[in-house]
């Protein structure tokens, strides 16, 4: 859903509650710059309120809005929506969410949307739509060197030049043509000849931006690689420690021979160690059996890749320290790589 304020535009990107749907939460929510998390007063909250919280944490999701609605069904009482802010704040505080607000609002009314409520006197912080425009513009303390991951590579014939084109979105910084870049993991390295886009031409290129690039000199790419500038600070590792919330019905247990997606990196993997289980849900130690992880647990986890990736944690590049396990071309876990 697409809407504009006074102050900028959005997008907002709805992701289903229900367990059900977890993983096109996961999806919705990798692409969110900040969360809105949704409780029914008449309700209050609930083990998937937990959870998605607790996913909001793995991804790095720092700026949450705690929307109390329906809080006509309770009469608009304060008393309610208290005590519902109050423990879901502490919550998100108790996973590292420091920047919580929240607001009651009834979605059928309008109470608090866009306008304050008579209903609600007793409310003396801002409106929902307030509360949004409020949110930090997003910062990307990564903007001092390049992160490009290649998604395709394009050999085209056109009068008679042979052009070969990496093309992929920008994760980090920007790219210029002229500048020096390196690929990895091969370290190969070499200037960029020319930045492509479809009827365009560009010198520069920002974070971002899905684009495709020349080297002026051959180079062997392919999906996969990631492109950088030379003073990045990239890992290439094959063995990592992660957070991992495990979704499929069937247990995932120390040896298993499972699918890694990084960005566009794909490779083969094992879960070598599990250091200890969380419950997503009630952030309780699991203290029994740590040779496997069942499904909506979360694991404290060590991944062995079949050949080197190029990883970062997540206080660096999001996006490759965000991944996901496949069994059988199905997902089957969500991770964030913490060292």
């Amino acid at each position: 859903i697409f809407f504009r304020t006074a102050k900028r535009e959005y997008v907002i990107i709805d992701a289903p509650g229900h367990v059900e749907f977890v993983v096109n939460m996961i999806t919705g929510a990798a692409q969110a710059d900040a969360a809105v998390l949704i409780v029914d007063a008449s309700e209050g909250i609930q083990e998937q309120t937990k959870r998605h919280a607790y996913i909001l944490s793995m991804l790095g999701i720092k700026h949450v809005i705690v929307v109390v609605n329906k809080i006509d069904l309770v009469d608009y009482s304060e008393e309610k929506y208290n005590a519902i802010a109050a423990e879901l704040t502490t919550f998100l505080f108790g996973i590292n969410i420091y920047n919580v607000t929240s607001v009651p609002i009834s979605s059928t009314n309008g109470d608090n949307i866009t306008e304050r409520s008579k209903n609600t006197k007793w409310f003396k912080g801002k409106t929902f739509i307030e509360l949004v425009d409020s949110i930090p513009e997003t910062t990307d303390a990564s903007d001092q060197f390049t992160v490009f991951p290649v998604q395709d590579v394009y050999n085209i014939n056109n009068q008679c030049k042979n052009k070969r084109i990496s093309v992929g979105k920008i994760e980090a910084g920007s790219m210029s043509k002229g500048q020096r870049i390196c690929v990895l993991p091969s370290q190969e390295q070499a200037h960029i000849k020319s930045i492509e886009k479809y009827h365009e031409n560009k010198i520069q290129a920002e974070n971002g931006e899905c684009i495709g690039i020349m080297t002026d000199k051959p180079l062997f790419i392919e999906r996969g690689n990631v492109i950088c500038s030379e003073n990045h600070k990239l890992k290439t590792v094959s063995a990592f420690k992660a957070s991992l919330f495990w979704m499929n019905p069937s247990s995932a247990t120390i040896g298993d021979k499972l699918t890694l997606r990084c960005t566009t990196q794909e490779v083969g993997c094992n879960l070598s160690k599990i250091f200890k289980k969380i419950n997503s849900s009630t952030l309780e130690k699991i203290e029994n059996d740590l040779s496997c992880l069942n499904k909506l647990e979360v694991g404290e986890i060590e991944i062995k890749t079949k050949k080197p990736i190029i990883i970062s944690t997540i206080s660096g590049i999001q996006s490759l320290a965000r991944f996901v396990l496949l069994l059988n071309d199905v997902i089957v876990a969500c991770g964030i790589i913490v060292k």
